[in-house]
């Protein structure tokens, strides 16, 4: 059986290892100086080398050579993560003071440390707070965090980094010419991202794609690791930022018959995203940017990774792009918006309530589609118009308002409405199905009629259909929050566009939609 890459490429001199300069030379030089410790703590990102270089340390300080299949009496290697227990720490310590056989020193390398119980390290901090004189210890760990103070004060410390991928991409040929293993640059280099900093995985992947075929290339990679193509990638974006659904649900089914991972996607995505707003040429708003890009990052760990990307790039598609804080060309023509003081409520006959008013709509598709997709009046009692009377157009950003004040979720479903007005009702035109399904909830029907009749004194049956939304340009910021009906102003100063570019920056944590303020 043939050995694995990483294993018969491990460096057996200090002076070998790569990427750890600041390690090896400090330790090179204490080598050579005699100004050995008692103990040490190599910590940092998997793969990068602590282990190797412990057991390196291990044979160099008792000037032994260092072999794969070699184990010395005198060297101890302890796996934290299977002997975490006291009983394993408090036989360590009863045998620590039995001199070494052969050598100088007696070495202990514990990997994984961060693995031991509490009571394991009250066991091991008596043996280095007082260690014979013949006893080193080596601790390694990916978690330095969760060791105790009183561990981490009494060793020295080495913090390892991840690899510089140039570094990585470099030594990844050098293996491969020493394997005599043809491979493309690009491949090269794709490996050395995915190892992200890591020696082991790299080296790892390398020795998985060597048989891809005469010569590894880039589409061997990718195929390999489940990575969607750059342009795969691309596309993805550019259908988010023209808002086209269809056509991001297509690319959305090209990269699953293509068998490319979600999880790796999405991180592919946020890497593209980033790229795009430090280079400055982002295709989407940085509110709407960084929304996507906190969204991205929870895909890898749901329950069902495929479903959780294609919501949340539908979301950012059908969120839009501009600014939410531009209105439309009428609406900022405005000097001001005259709102009526509310009446009192008409009271209805018995003739009226029996039979609803005729409503006349100027917008026949609109009537044709209510006509088919309105609830019955009778279904729903709470929607029952309480007014003849036809609302002020120039009273909805005041309604808008209302709304984003008690409910975000509805306003960002209501605020891409096209609102038609008629005597006693208002048509909600919704550009998806969803929303308007959302819309004729019994809840949020009740809930807006009550909102708008608090802010106008009208009571109004609210109707939901699909057809055009409004653009996102055309959204006109909603005014303050207006006091109750019987005190409203009659002059409200027309508002003003958002003067800050970037106003979310906070949601990257959290999880709420990303309105305007």
């Amino acid at each position: 059986m043939g050995q694995a890459l990483y294993r018969s490429h491990r460096p057996k001199k200090l002076s070998e290892v790569v990427g750890q300069e600041h390690v090896t030379t400090a330790l090179d030089r204490a080598l050579k100086k005699g100004t050995i410790s008692h103990a040490y703590l190599l910590t940092g990102p998997r793969g990068v080398g602590k282990t190797t270089i412990a057991r390196i340390l291990a044979h160099e300080i008792n000037n032994l050579p260092y072999e794969d299949n070699a184990n010395h009496l005198d060297i101890v290697e302890i796996d934290a993560a299977s002997n975490r227990r006291i009983d394993e720490i408090r036989e360590l310590r009863d045998k620590v003071h039995i001199a070494p056989t052969s050598a100088k020193y007696k070495v202990y390398i514990i990997d994984e440390v961060h693995m031991l119980t509490k009571e394991a390290f009250n066991a091991l901090l008596k043996t280095l707070e007082e260690p014979p004189a013949h006893a080193i210890f080596i601790l390694a760990t990916t978690e330095v965090h969760k060791l105790p103070e009183t561990i981490i004060s009494r060793t020295q410390r080495y913090a390892f980094k991840p690899v510089d991928r140039a570094k990585v991409t470099q030594h990844l040929k050098h293996i491969a010419d020493l394997e005599k293993i043809v491979v493309d640059e690009q491949a090269l280099d794709l490996i050395a991202e995915h190892g992200e900093g890591s020696f082991r995985d790299s080296i790892s992947l390398l020795d998985q794609v060597r048989n891809s075929g005469d010569k590894v290339t880039l589409a061997d990679v990718q195929a390999t690791l489940g990575i969607a193509p750059k342009e795969l990638i691309a596309s993805l974006l550019d259908a988010v930022a023209a808002q086209d659904a269809p056509l991001l649900i297509t690319h959305l089914q090209t990269a699953h018959a293509g068998g490319h991972e979600p999880a790796r996607m999405a991180k592919q995505l946020g890497e593209a995203l980033r790229t795009q707003l430090l280079g400055g040429n982002a295709s989407l708003s940085n509110d709407l940017l960084l929304l996507l890009l906190s969204k991205l990052i929870e895909v890898p760990s749901s329950g069902d990774p495929r479903s959780a990307l294609e919501i949340t790039l539908l979301d950012a598609a059908l969120a839009g792009t501009k600014s939410q804080a531009q209105v439309t060309p009428a609406i900022a023509k405005m000097e001001k918006v005259e709102i009526e003081k509310p009446k009192p409520p008409k009271i209805m006959t018995e003739e009226v309530q029996a039979k609803p008013a005729v409503q006349v709509d100027p917008h026949p598709a609109i009537a044709r589609k209510r006509a088919a997709q309105t609830p019955d009046p009778a279904e729903d009692e709470s929607q029952a118009p309480t007014s003849t009377e036809t609302l002020d157009e120039a009273a909805w950003p005041a309604i808008l308002a209302a709304i984003k004040s008690k409910h975000n979720t509805i306003y960002s479903v209501v605020r891409t409405a096209r609102p038609h007005f008629a005597p006693g009702a208002i048509t909600l035109e919704c550009g998806y199905v969803f929303h308007q399904k959302k819309l004729n909830e019994k809840s949020s029907k009740k809930m807006l009629a009550d909102i708008i009749q608090e802010v106008t004194g009208h009571g109004v049956r609210i109707d939901c259909t699909v057809g055009t939304a409004i653009d996102p340009s055309e959204v006109p910021k909603a005014p303050p929050q207006l006091p109750p009906a019987d005190e409203i102003v009659h002059t409200v100063a027309a508002p003003k566009p958002a003067a800050e570019d970037i106003k979310a920056i906070s949601n990257i944590f959290g999880g709420a939609e990303v309105l305007e303020s």
